[in-house]
């Protein structure tokens, strides 16, 4: 089996709608979506903020 990870930055206002494209968009099946969640410190005391998000596809048999 192959596997490829996509990488997607969570910048825009409309991040819902542009997974929903990207994910319908993939050829092949989604296996896993994994954030990275960066620890940021703010006037209201510590929190977290998701930066990008990996995207693990299965393209297909080797």
């Amino acid at each position: 089996m192959k596997y490829k990870v996509h990488r997607i930055d969570v910048k825009s206002d409309n991040m819902q709608g542009y997974l929903e494209q990207f994910l319908n968009n993939l050829d092949g099946e989604v296996i896993a979506v994994i954030p990275n969640v960066k620890p940021t410190f703010q006037l209201m005391g510590a929190t977290a903020k998701v930066d990008f998000l990996l995207i693990v596809e299965k393209t297909g048999q080797k």
